[in-house]
């Protein structure tokens, strides 16, 4: 018999009841410390004071009007966005997945409108995620992900991650543009050759195509900086983001540059409840914090201070860490030990943590923890890489 809940999540048997802060608390008042951040979406913890007293006053005065009426505060996001980003244009929708829908559209309609609408393809890159809608499944090109929903869209060439070769080779006729990720989160935290995205960026400017950025899960300072193409120094043409951008209330957008968007006419594209005044407050909230002076420089100091503190760990348990991988504190464990059973000790010992593949526990905390909650992450790991090496012994 099927359960109430449709069966497509493998859940941990733990329910929180909640949060404060970087901690979740479950239904025994038990206090876990959230270094998954709901998969790098709770970037300010929980119950932050700013975050729910934005949406308290926006739910006592509007939820929703839809898209055929001016939203104030829609347009006020959009111009903080486009101050400061490449972007001069925005499009809010309610998830990460849609905002890339939204950039595939969008680079679609550019030729289209520019007389060449068989320039449709996007060219992709093994291991990537883009969301589980049937256009991004196919973008990501995962076998696990595609399997059993029938044809795979069509329209993503899909090639190594690095090989600026084998990007030349999948350009044809019918190519539209690129689409990647500054850093392969989902993937095991895999970050793209030196000068790779700047070799991508002088290609599209050469063969008139456009660069997606997906920074859905790298955005909004995960990184370090407010999006992570401006640590690369690699401008690009469209750009979705999600996850963190809601604080934890559902929220993507999808940003580009007028030149890119210049097909996007209207009725070409919509949301319901993308932009509703809720969605709206907490966009807003959450940019009021990391936008403060010294939010983003307090992020890549407590960055520095986590990834030097998992070296020491990592030297001192070098059979069960094999490499520490990522930037920022978008970070990930390639461990020697299965991931699925550290991420399980990690939980007994209240530290939450997220799995990816290539067998890589991430680590992605809210980006306003303190020196203490670190200090705290490292106990737990080192006790958990502890028990893994005398149940080593013991066998």
């Amino acid at each position: 018999m099927i359960p109430p809940l449709l069966p497509t999540y493998n859940r941990a048997d733990i329910a929180f009841t909640h949060g404060e802060g970087p901690y979740l608390f479950d239904e025994k008042e038990r206090p876990y410390l959230d270094f998954g951040s709901g998969i790098a979406v709770s970037g300010l913890g929980h119950a932050h004071p700013h975050l729910v007293a934005a949406l308290r006053e926006q739910a006592g005065r509007l939820w929703h009007t839809s898209n055929l009426y001016r939203v104030p505060e829609q347009e006020r996001l959009a111009r903080r966005l486009i101050e400061v980003t490449f972007a001069d244009t925005v499009f809010f929708a309610n998830s990460g997945a849609e905002a890339v829908e939204c950039a595939i559209k969008i680079a679609r309609r550019f030729h289209y409108t520019a007389g060449a609408p068989e320039r449709f393809r996007l060219i992709t890159f093994e291991g990537a995620f883009h969301g589980r809608t049937l256009a991004t499944i196919a973008a990501g090109g995962s076998a696990k992900y595609l399997e059993g929903f029938g044809p795979k869209v069509e329209g993503f060439d899909s090639v190594p991650l690095g090989d600026f070769d084998a990007v030349v080779r999948a350009a044809g006729a019918e190519t539209a543009g690129i689409l990647i990720e500054p850093i392969q989160a989902e993937v095991g935290i895999r970050v793209p050759p030196a000068g790779f995205l700047r070799k991508l960026r002088e290609f599209c400017d050469a063969r008139g195509l456009l660069l997606i950025f997906d920074e859905v899960q790298t955005g909004i300072a995960r990184t370090g900086r407010l999006f992570a193409y401006q640590d690369a120094g690699v401008v690009p043409d469209i750009m979705p983001i999600g996850k963190g951008i809601g604080g934890g209330f559902p929220l993507g957008a999808c940003l580009a540059s007028e030149r890119a968007a210049k097909g996007m006419t209207i009725g070409s594209h919509g949301s319901t409840y993308g932009g509703n005044p809720l969605a709206m407050a907490a966009g807003n909230a959450v940019l009021d914090i990391v936008l403060a002076p010294g939010f983003l420089e307090r992020v890549r100091t407590i960055a520095g201070t986590m990834q030097q503190q998992l070296a020491m760990v990592a030297a001192e348990h070098p059979g069960v860490i094999a490499e520490i991988r990522g930037n920022g504190l978008l970070l990930g464990l390639k461990l020697h030990v299965p991931a699925a059973a550290f991420i399980a000790k990690l939980r007994e010992k209240r530290l939450l943590a997220v799995g990816a593949t290539e067998n890589v526990a991430r680590l992605l905390p809210p980006l306003n923890i303190e020196e203490r909650h670190v200090k705290e992450a490292m106990t737990a790991l080192m006790a958990a890489c502890a028990s893994f090496e005398t149940e080593r012994k013991a066998v």
